[in-house]
């Protein structure tokens, strides 16, 4: 069963392999696509024609135009003037009203507001090694944190806080600051004791 490859002869009596149907090859290449992009450009066609007969139908006509040039020049040319009666109105009218003196504000009290003061707490954790780098990190912005332990039903926590400021202009400085480092602050109001 040798086979000449040089001749393309087969020698033992073996019959060539069938070759493709013309069908199938056809069935590779696109069929009719010019069919397909005709339908596609009558349609567009079709469409601009019809827009352009809309936008002809919503033209006015030459007769038309002229009435509404005739129209307009006559609002032009006679426009109303304008009444202003309230100059005559208003001195006629008069309102009366019952009215109390009003008291006069009362001065803040200044020992009360002295009694007052502010403190930004800014952390709390449940280690002390996260408060203590906490305080480092205030401590490096020219603030002066303080750490305070604080136990409770819910266990022993470390509370990092800033303060006491005595005015809110001081507080919102040091708040400023901590905000710059994406320190979230808590503003705490007590009394002085």
């Amino acid at each position: 069963m040798a086979r000449d490859y040089a001749k393309g002869k087969q020698t033992a009596g073996k019959k060539a392999p069938a070759r493709k149907k013309p069908a199938a090859r056809a069935s590779k290449q696109p069929a009719r696509s010019g069919g397909a992009w005709r339908w596609y450009g009558a349609g567009v066609l079709t469409g601009v024609f019809l827009s352009f007969l809309l936008y002809l139908g919503t033209l006015p006509t030459p007769g038309d135009g002229d009435m509404v040039q005739q129209g307009e020049a006559e609002v032009v040319s006679s426009p109303p003037k304008p009444r202003f009666d309230f100059y005559t109105l208003l001195p006629e009218q008069s309102i009366e009203v019952d009215v109390e003196p009003a008291e006069m504000a009362k001065p803040r009290n200044t020992v009360a507001a002295s009694t007052e003061v502010y403190l930004l707490q800014a952390g709390s954790f449940r280690q002390q090694d996260d408060a203590d780098r906490r305080r480092a990190e205030l401590l490096l912005l020219g603030l002066e944190p303080k750490v305070e332990e604080a136990s409770g039903d819910n266990g022993r926590w470390f509370r990092v806080y800033l303060g006491p400021f005595e005015s809110r202009s001081r507080m919102a400085k040091a708040r400023s600051l901590t905000a710059a480092q994406d320190i979230d602050t808590l503003v705490l109001k007590r009394s002085q004791p």
